[in-house]
């Protein structure tokens, strides 16, 4: 049991059938799947009891259970759209108190900012806590997204959302309208919200790659500093992706 002597789960939605980069959570680099790296970073997390993956019951989706099994990784299968719903069955199997919510597109997640949000969502004492989210008053980089809320703000929010668009992006209904949960940004004083190290598109993919090598030679971990540094230093890598931006395609 971690320090806050709650259970806390991560779960880490992933599909296949992305329409911007097709099966893009266990394309590989170096032959190793986004999705494994990401897992392997996520385990250097303090605060952690148990890791789920969880992905459509859509038999494109079929290799990710593959690959969890083959992994040891706790795998659950849900809805495709209503990822609310997905979250909030896997809660009822599983019984966590407190979830965090991960998501395949973000590689690079940095253990230490993963352990600040729990740590925060505990200090504020709230409904929900994060820190990309709400965008406007973001200082992390899109790509490293942590959202963090109790499995009873998990249950309002199913028993209430009605919006196929905010049962299909779970959280909506935490921070963005006034729907009287307790929420709680976190933030730091520098800025890096305009940096990119998300994978939703071929160029995104590049980044990635650029940085994982750079990483790998310098023998970094690569926490989200290192990262930023290897971005400044190389600004022509930040322009490969620099024309997306955070929440594309959130509206449609």
């Amino acid at each position: 049991m971690n320090k806050h002597s709650n259970t806390i789960f991560a779960i880490i939605q992933a599909r296949m059938g992305s329409t911007r980069l097709p099966g893009k959570v266990l394309m590989e680099m170096d032959g190793v799947p986004l999705l494994e790296i990401m897992l392997s970073r996520v385990a250097k997390s303090e605060l952690l009891d148990k890791v789920i993956i969880v992905t459509s019951t859509f038999p494109e989706n079929d290799p990710i259970e593959e690959f969890c099994q083959k992994n040891g990784y706790e795998c659950f299968r849900g809805s495709e759209d209503d990822v609310l719903s997905r979250y909030y069955e896997c809660a009822i199997i599983y019984n966590p108190n407190v979830i965090v919510r991960l998501t395949a597109d973000c590689p690079l997640i940095d253990p230490v900012i993963i352990d600040k949000v729990i740590d925060y969502y505990f200090s504020k004492n709230v409904d929900y806590a994060a820190n990309t989210v709400p965008p406007e008053t973001s200082t992390f980089p899109d790509g490293s997204d942590v959202e963090v809320f109790s499995f009873k703000a998990l249950e309002r929010a199913h028993g209430e959302a009605g919006d196929p668009i905010d049962r299909e992006h779970v959280t909506f209904p935490f921070w963005k309208y006034n729907h009287g949960f307790s929420t709680a940004q976190l933030t730091q004083e520098k800025d890096w919200s305009n940096y990119r190290i998300t994978v939703d598109y071929p160029e995104d993919f590049e980044v990635i790659g650029f940085l994982i090598n750079k990483l790998k030679k310098q023998n970094r971990f690569g926490y989200i500093p290192e990262i930023i540094e290897l971005l400044e230093n190389n600004p022509t890598i930040k322009t490969i992706n620099g024309k997306y931006h955070f929440g594309i395609g959130w509206d449609k």
